[in-house]
Parts: structure tokens; C-alpha cells; sequence
């Protein structure tokens, strides 16, 4: 027992408010091994066990010395929220510099310049950006008294999510000056990613000062010392229920939720399927509020108020609320689908039962995950081919993410992901004004992306497994993060039996089943031509004049609906055929434009001409147009083969694709005109037709060309929106 054992367990009693209280088992050999050994350690605990009580109590007995503050790298807004409150409880200054609050960063700044400041919050992007990582970083780290990353495990390349500003953490390491402790602290890791985050944190996984007991500690060097505690939650009951679709899952949640313990968080998959969720419960009388990426940064501050005084019953979330949310109370979690790996689900129901005796937890898989899995799953990989083409766009003078999309065909979000990736791999920099290449050679990795999509797969089998194991669920999720203390938990559907009811109301099965039948999405029409048109070949700039505009369009439904959502991935599947809509289809559509309060009602009915699915738009337009009784005047003209390149890609290169690839003047001159109809396209709006939107510019080239060609609306109708 080294001297600061006294001072520190002080400072926890402060921290907690209780003079009785102690340190947990590991607590005080992690705050001595920063203190007394300035060591770098990894500390593997479950939620709940006080990991945070470490740094603060560390920062403290640090501060006391005279050390400078501790930088503590925290992934989310919500995360970083509740560590400034819970620093605040404990008597710690702490301040955060975030997306969020950029009106403080002056204040901040300030603080820290005249030492006011024992904990400085930052974002794992902060890092990155020019002006912090150039001006204020150096002086920063040159005064820090420790570092913490927490969420450690966002650093592994088969972490939470696969984010490249953790992989820059090991060049922020190795800039500390000598001496200065490191910390790391993760409730979900299995040795695979111990080793992992140990290698990035510039230390031996797996040497002799890596032990998966508390109270360990190596011999002095460059080893990570690893604290790693049992991952049982006593607290926790869990169970898994298979339902045979969406309809008997919202429906079950219909029944069930006022049985449920307390306030909690159910789990959806994608951000339409917790806003329609949450949509349906509200309607039912539930206090159930969505909670997404979508979701502003107020609103989300205000929605995790209510849920911890518990003026919710639950929020409907993606995992945009998850790592590090503070609910001691949180009685029950469950998950509308299930995420893609046990290492994922143990970090999201951790967030219950921290402070209470019991917390229910409940899967109800989706038939539907494996293909959302694989999506998320790949759409965060970088493109050998793309990233190429990027290094080879930039050159010495700085370029903007916007002139960038004008030389590559890379949409905006995994644009900056792949310059992320380039960025932490020194092949780019980002600078005041963009980003330039750096004229290090680089090669792409396969060998490492392929050894990430394989274990990803693992994973993805494992959380399968869990779904049907025979045995302890807990332990299941134990082994599964290679706690080998794990034993049956005796309380999970598989030690106690089903603890959780199993049959559906009628009337909940009547109500889900007309959720899911909603229809109508709104389609916003472009106002302005994307930057840079002008290297495309196409002069075009700033907003789109209002005479050659669309006006606002419906969709039947987002391809990540739960309703018809299902329905419309079946028809763009890869693999399907093109056929005529069925009749109930084209009842759906029709109740889309029964509820579309548009000023004038459309004169006649065109479709967009199609190469993939010409049978499905022009039965749909058919339709359309005779339960209306309007004229169907068949599809716009291609010209020149049609649109180039395929569908999807950033707006520079889509618009460019279908740019006056589309003729309206014939079809106004033969059909639009025709003295034995009574009236002619010119004299009112019309309804395009078209199977799915994505980027909006077919729409809106193709409706351009109708409104340069006399008519004076163009109504857009889609089947789908993809997102």
C-alpha cells in the first residue's frame, strides 16, 4: 500500500458522498499504477464498476502534485455530457470542447491558458481539426498530466464502429512527453481487442505486465498493465424472443411495455425504424420519444433529461445513444433487432441495472438484421479504387470536401471517412481550407481490411449463436468477451425459464398492423446545383431557378421502413425481376395521393423512362392514372442511351449522369397535346412517375425538362426512398 492510498480513497468518498464507502477491487491498483508508476494501463470493467472514479481520483492526487490537466478522450456528446456533470459532482473543473459548443471554446481556452481546468473533454475528431491540432494540441500535451481514452475499444479495428480518428490516438501518444501516465477503460472487450488497443497505446498485449486480474501490475517498461474484472451483471435477466416479423414485434412491444420495470431504452437498428417505432407507441398513449442521429443536439439533451428523471417510459434509439448514457435506475432495455456482434449488444444492455437489484433485458431478432449488418459492415470500408483517385485529386493547394466530390464519385459521409483513413495512414492532411496529399506513398492494406471483414463475420455468427444458444445467456456474453470467470448467471430465460409473457393482444396486432401500413414520405425538391459542375462539363451554379424547380414530391415509403419498407427492398433486390405492380401495391400508391395536399391536382400522369424496372413504373403510372381518371401519356424520352453511370454516387456525379439525358419537348408535341383530350400538358400539373429516389437529381433534371418545356408544376411521385 503506497502513500496515496489515504488522500485517494478521500477523494472518493468526496466523489461518491459517503464517508463508508471503498474502492472496488482494482480501483486503487489502476489509480496507483498512474500515480505512483506513471504507467500506462488498460482497464477492462464492467458498466457500472467505476472506471471514471479512477480518472477523477487519478486527475486529483495528480493535480495535488502539480501536474497539468488530463485530457480525456471521449467519442460521444452524450457521454461527454455526463462526464462534466459527474466531474462537477465529484469537485472536479472539468469543460469539454465539442461540435456542439463551439461558442464556448474562447471561455475554454481561457480556463485552461490560467489553469482553471482539471479535465479537458475532447471528441477523438477534435484531434484532427487544424486549428486545435496545430495551435492549441502542442501546448496542451505539453502540460498534460494524464491521458485518458475512453471507449477504448473504438481504438480496435473490430471495436464498436470502425472510426480511424482512434487509430490517430497512437501518434498523440507517442507526442507525450516521458513520464506521463495513460489511460484506457472499456466495459466491452475481448482479448482480441485488448491485444489491440495494447498495441496502440505503444505497449506489449499479452507480456508479462498484461493480466486479466485485478490488482496486477507489471514490471516497469513499455507493457500495458491490464486490470481486467469479471463482465457478469447479477443485475441483468436476460432473454431472447423470435417473432415472426416486424408486425408481432411491435405488437408485443404494444402489449408489454407498461409491464415493464421502471423507464428504459428500446433498440432499433435504423433510424426510420426507431422513428416509426416510437411514432406507433406515442399514438398508443406511451410516453416514447425516438432518439437518433437525425435527432439535434438540444433535443437529445433534453430527451435524456426526461429519461433520467423518468418522465419517459422509453426511448425509441439507434446506437446514437449508447456508450457511457448514465441511468443508474434504467429498468429494462430491449432491442427491435438485434446489433451485430455480442461485444456491441453487452455495451448497450450495460446501460441497465447499474444501481438496482433487477433489469430486464429482451432480444427480438428481425429476419431483416443480417442484411442490415452487412450494409453498416461495408459501407465503412475504404475502396482501394477510390481512395486512389483522392490522393490523386489533391495536390499541395488545399481542396474543400465540396471540390473534392467534384473529381471523385464519393458521396459526402464516406468521403470524409475514407480521408480520415487516408489522413491517420499520413497519405493526406487536413489543413486551414480543406486537405492536401502529402506525397507519402500509399498502399492499400488488404490484408488488414480482410482480416477486419472476417472477424466482423465471426462476430456477426456469434450473436446468431447467442440468439439460439441452449445455454446461460450471460455466460454466453462472458465467453464471448473471453471473461473466463464466466458461470451460469441462474436468472436468463435459459437457467430460470421464460420469464417474459409471451402472447399478443389482438388489438395491439390490429394497431401494429396499421402502423406498418402507413404510406406517404415526403420528397424535398433540390434548390441548388451541386459546387463545381463547371470541371464536369456542365455550367450550372448556385440555386436552381424556381421556374425549372420540382415541387415537394411523395414517396410511398424509405427502403428502411418497417412496413412497406419490406416490401420495396423485394422489388430492388439485386436479384429480383421486373413485373407489374400487384393490385395492393398500387392501392398503397393510390392512398399516398388521396392524402398529398397538393394546391392544384395534376392535369395527366408521365413516368420516367426505365432500363431496370419499365414493366413495375409504367404499371404503377397505369394505375395511378385510372383510378384518377387522368390521361397516362407514357415515359420521357431517353437521350443518348439513357443516364450514365449507376445510381447512388455524390450529387456532382450524379447530376452529371442524367444531365439532359431526358427529353420532355416530344411528348409535350405528340401527346401532351391533343385537341381530342380536351387539354394539353401546359395547362396544369403533372405527376412524374419513378420506381426509387436516392440523390433526387433524375427528378429534378427530368422535371426540369417538363418545365422548360411549357408545364407549369411537376409533382414527383416514388415508389421508394432509399434512406
Amino acid at each position: 500500500m503506497t502513500d496515496s492510498h489515504s488522500p485517494a480513497l478521500a477523494i472518493l468518498r468526496s466523489l461518491v458522498g459517503r464517508e463508508d464507502a471503498e474502492f472496488h477491487e482494482g480501483q486503487f491498483e489502476a489509480i496507483e499504477t498512474l500515480v505512483e508508476h506513471r504507467r500506462r494501463a488498460l482497464v477492462v470493467q464492467r458498466t457500472g464498476w467505476g472506471k471514471s472514479a479512477v480518472y477523477f481520483v487519478a486527475t486529483l492526487l495528480l493535480r495535488q502534485r502539480g501536474a497539468g490537466p488530463t485530457i480525456l478522450v471521449s467519442p460521444l456528446l452524450a457521454l461527454m455530457r455526463d462526464q462534466v456533470a459527474a466531474a462537477t459532482r465529484a469537485g472536479v473543473r472539468a469543460v469539454a470542447i465539442n461540435s456542439a459548443n463551439a461558442h464556448e471554446w474562447g471561455e475554454v481556452l481561457d480556463k485552461l491558458r490560467s489553469d482553471e481546468v482539471d479535465v479537458l473533454l475532447v471528441s477523438p475528431e477534435r484531434l484532427n481539426n487544424p486549428s486545435f491540432r496545430d495551435d492549441q494540441l502542442p501546448t496542451l500535451l505539453a502540460r498534460a498530466g494524464l491521458l485518458v481514452v475512453d471507449e477504448a475499444h473504438c481504438i480496435s479495428d473490430w471495436g464498436h464502429d470502425f472510426r480511424p480518428d482512434y487509430r490517430r490516438l497512437r501518434e498523440l501518444i507517442a507526442q507525450l512527453p516521458h513520464g506521463i501516465p495513460v489511460l484506457a477503460t472499456t466495459a466491452t472487450a475481448n482479448s482480441r481487442v485488448v491485444a489491440d488497443v495494447a498495441e496502440q497505446l505503444g505497449g506489449a498485449g499479452g507480456a508479462p505486465g498484461v493480466s486479466n486480474s485485478p490488482g496486477a501490475a507489471g514490471p516497469t517498461g513499455s507493457e500495458v498493465v491490464t486490470i481486467r474484472g469479471p463482465l457478469a451483471r447479477a443485475s441483468l435477466r436476460l432473454g431472447v424472443l423470435r417473432l415472426p416479423d416486424s408486425k408481432a414485434r411491435l405488437a408485443w412491444v404494444l402489449s408489454h411495455l407498461s409491464d415493464l420495470p421502471g423507464s428504459g431504452i428500446i433498440y432499433a437498428l435504423t433510424v426510420s425504424a426507431a422513428e416509426d417505432t416510437a411514432r406507433l407507441l406515442r399514438d398508443a398513449g406511451h410516453e416514447v420519444h425516438a432518439y437518433t442521429g437525425r435527432t439535434d443536439t438540444a433535443e437529445r439533451e433534453q430527451l435524456e433529461q426526461r429519461l433520467k428523471s423518468n418522465d419517459v417510459k422509453a426511448l425509441v434509439a439507434t446506437s446514437a445513444l449508447g456508450m457511457g448514457f448514465d441511468k443508474p435506475d434504467l429498468g429494462f432495455v430491449l432491442h427491435l433487432g438485434a446489433p451485430s456482434s455480442p461485444v456491441a449488444y453487452y455495451q448497450q444492455v450495460g446501460r441497465a441495472g447499474r444501481a438496482t437489484e433487477n433489469a430486464d433485458v429482451l432480444l427480438l431478432p428481425g429476419t431483416e438484421d443480417e442484411a442490415i449488418w452487412h450494409y453498416f459492415a461495408t459501407s465503412s470500408m475504404p475502396v482501394e479504387q477510390k481512395a486512389l483517385a483522392v490522393i490523386d485529386a489533391l495536390g499541395s493547394s488545399a481542396l474543400s470536401t465540396a471540390a473534392i466530390e467534384a473529381r471523385v464519385d464519393l458521396r459526402r459521409t464516406p468521403l470524409e471517412l475514407l480521408l480520415k483513413v487516408l489522413d491517420v495512414d499520413g497519405a493526406v492532411r487536413r489543413v486551414s481550407g480543406g486537405w492536401i496529399a502529402t506525397g507519402v506513398p500509399w498502399t492499400y492494406d488488404a490484408e488488414r481490411y480482410e482480416r477486419i471483414s472476417a472477424a466482423r463475420a465471426a462476430e456477426q455468427q456469434s450473436m446468431l449463436d447467442y440468439e439460439t444458444t441452449s445455454g446461460c445467456r450471460m455466460e454466453f456474453l462472458q465467453r464471448a468477451l473471453d471473461d473466463d470467470t464466466a458461470m451460469p448467471c441462474g436468472r436468463c430465460d435459459r437457467c430460470a425459464g421464460t420469464w417474459f409473457a409471451t402472447e399478443i393482444g389482438v388489438d395491439a396486432t390490429a394497431a401494429a398492423a396499421a402502423s406498418l401500413d402507413r404510406v406517404g414520405v415526403a420528397v424535398e425538391p433540390r434548390a441548388q446545383w451541386p459546387r463545381g459542375m463547371d470541371r464536369l462539363g456542365i455550367d450550372v451554379r448556385g440555386n436552381i431557378p424556381i421556374a425549372e424547380r420540382t415541387e415537394p414530391g411523395r414517396a410511398l415509403a424509405r427502403l428502411t421502413d418497417l412496413g412497406w419498407g419490406g416490401t420495396l427492398r423485394e422489388l430492388f433486390a439485386p436479384d429480383s425481376l421486373d413485373a407489374r405492380a400487384s393490385p395492393a401495391l398500387i392501392s398503397a400508391c393510390v392512398r399516398v395521393l388521396a392524402d398529398w395536399s397538393w394546391q392544384e391536382r395534376p392535369v395527366a400522369v408521365v413516368s420516367m423512362p426505365s432500363r431496370r424496372h419499365p414493366l413495375l413504373i409504367a404499371s404503377v403510372a397505369e394505375g395511378i392514372a385510372a383510378v384518377g381518371k387522368l390521361p397516362y401519356f407514357g415515359a420521357l424520352d431517353l437521350i443518348g442511351g439513357g443516364p450514365l453511370g449507376d445510381p447512388g454516387g455524390n450529387s456532382a456525379y450524379r447530376l452529371a449522369g442524367v444531365w439532359q439525358r431526358f427529353g420532355a419537348a416530344d411528348l409535350i408535341l405528340t401527346a401532351g397535346r391533343d385537341p381530342a383530350a380536351g387539354f394539353d400538358l401546359t395547362s396544369g400539373p403533372v405527376l412524374l412517375v419513378d420506381d426509387l429516389a436516392d440523390s433526387r437529381w433524375t427528378l429534378t433534371v427530368a422535371g426540369r425538362e417538363l418545365r422548360r418545356a411549357g408545364t407549369p408544376a411537376v409533382l414527383p411521385f416514388v415508389l421508394a426512398l432509399r434512406a
